[in-house]
């Protein structure tokens, strides 16, 4: 006891280690004595945050040196392996990009393509232009067969022993040729795809507009979303996006493709949210994992590298969203001719170095 007493320093000048047991003033003594257990555990608290914020910045370098070591050596092996010519990268060069979703799933293959977008991105501007158009847009261009849009890539892919020429190459032609730009890459993603992207991210946050309700028991569809605000899975958001018609009692609003390519950005918008979030970052690798055996694209890896390093950041703001819509007459849908015109130039501003955020102001100006 004496030994223990004697190594404690004195509480004040003059008194003596045995005065600790005197009972005057020994209440305060005690609640002197509590302090160094209250710093102890905020103490711990710190290093507690600290510890979690190295183990975040580790888990993004982790992240990053995966992703890199993951398109280096060909893991990913929907890329291209080819390399990127000088001056091409996307670190320094405007690119544009077809991406194509299509209808094909375990029990209803198909090569149709119910999502048609194109998209337009500059480095120097960090922004991107996304031009969406319905899949039953009527297409008259010289030198191809008067059809709808989305069945343009199903015929491509039949004739491709008889041709010689990718279904993708023909794709880039022919929408290059509609939009009035050079399309440079082709990505196509299935809905198995979609589904697993969206699950990896842990979901999407979308504000449904009403009640939608469709059942199919010849490919598994059974689409039953109620009107409201929604956090969806991935086979909720494939439904979400899909909807068109209800043959459920009572029957649900039925909508158009218009209506789809609206649910389809916000779906996007809400994805952009989950990548950029930590969460985001570190689900990176499992995303392309989850891509990988269900998009074909003929992006270079060494160039994916280059886009995701660029564009990672990229604020929604400066994502331009626009879809193209027209007048229905069955069984197509006859595009707006402004809205195309439209279209065009803000895919060819978007290359010319004009922000995203200037198109926008400049469009909303009276």
């Amino acid at each position: 006891m004496s030994t223990r007493n004697s190594s404690l320093p004195p509480r004040a000048s003059g008194q003596q280690p045995n005065n600790r047991k005197q009972p005057v003033k020994g209440a305060p003594k005690k609640k002197k004595r509590k302090k160094p257990q209250k710093r102890g555990f905020f103490g711990k608290l710190v290093r507690i945050l600290l510890t979690l914020l190295i183990i975040a910045i580790l888990g993004v370098l982790g992240y990053g040196g995966y992703l890199y070591w993951k398109l280096e050596n060909g893991v990913f092996n929907a890329g291209n392996k080819g390399t990127v010519a000088p001056g091409h990268s996307a670190t320094e060069k405007p690119l544009t990009m077809l991406i194509l979703g299509t209808d094909n799933r375990p029990k209803h293959e198909s090569r149709l393509t119910d999502v048609i977008m194109v998209a337009a991105l500059n480095p120097k501007t960090k922004s991107a232009t996304i031009v969406s158009l319905p899949r039953d847009t009527l297409v008259e261009l010289s030198g191809y067969k008067q059809t709808k849009i989305n069945e343009f890539y199903a015929r491509f892919k039949g004739k491709e022993k008889s041709s010689g020429i990718l279904a993708e190459d023909e794709m880039k032609t022919m929408m290059g040729k509609y939009l009035d730009i050079d399309v440079d890459y082709t990505t196509i993603l299935d809905f198995q795809g979609f589904r697993d992207v969206v699950d990896e991210l842990g979901g999407v946050k979308v504000n449904i507009s009403d009640n939608m309700c469709y059942t199919d028991s010849v490919d598994g569809t059974n689409i039953n979303l109620k009107k409201g605000p929604a956090e969806l899975n991935g086979d909720k958001a494939l439904d979400y996006v899909r909807y068109r018609k209800s043959n459920c009692k009572p029957k649900t609003k039925a909508s158009d493709d218009f209506d789809r390519n609206k649910r389809q950005n916000e779906v996007l918008h809400s994805l952009v949210d989950q990548m950029q979030s930590l969460g985001g970052v570190l689900k990176i690798g499992k995303v392309l994992d989850a891509v990988d055996s269900n998009m074909q694209t003929d992006i270079e890896n060494s160039q994916i590298k280059d886009m995701i390093a660029t564009y990672w950041k990229i604020s929604k703001e400066d994502i331009e969203f626009k879809p193209v819509t027209g007048t229905w007459r069955s069984p197509y849908v006859y595009i707006n001719d402004e809205e195309l015109e439209a279209a065009k130039k803000s895919l060819q501003d978007r290359l010319a170095g004009v922000s995203a955020s200037s198109t926008s102001e400049s469009t909303e100006a009276p």
